[in-house]
């Protein structure tokens, strides 16, 4: 039984050392376009902290980009789920290909890894000083 079950053990293992690549090179472009995104609206940043907006604003403002970058790739990530789900039927045990609570999970769980990969952008957006920043320029 044990030598049977080979094939599909290394398959499984393959496939979650893949998914977890995919999952963290997911997170560092996230990452990577945030932190370019904030540095390049530093000059806007530092207007409105000098005009009066509080951290809560500005770290909503980046995380509404990071909303705006999530919301696409998971609708095309279900909708790539839904039609590779015939494809890959024969390697799932236990869930049927199509099954919302899976595919509401992986959604759930790259929403997650992008909100963490803004959050250290988020953050050194609020701790823009205008006037250096402002002086800067």
């Amino acid at each position: 039984m044990q030598a049977a079950l080979v094939t599909e053990r290394l398959l499984v293992s393959l496939s979650v050392a893949f998914g977890m690549l995919a999952v963290l090179l997911a997170g560092i472009g996230v990452y990577g376009v945030i932190a370019y995104d904030v540095t390049r609206r530093t000059r806007e940043i530092a207007i409105r902290m000098a005009l009066g907006a509080r951290n809560r604003t500005v770290l909503g403002s980046v995380f509404h980009q990071v909303t705006l970058m999530v919301l696409p790739g998971i609708a095309a990530g279900v909708g790539g789920g839904l039609l590779a789900s015939a494809a890959v039927e024969t390697f799932l045990f236990g869930i049927t290909p199509r099954d919302p609570w899976t595919l509401a999970a992986a959604a759930l769980g790259l929403t997650v890894v992008a909100f963490v990969a803004g959050y250290v952008p988020a953050r050194r957006a609020t701790r823009v000083d205008p006037a250096l920043a402002l002086r800067a320029e």
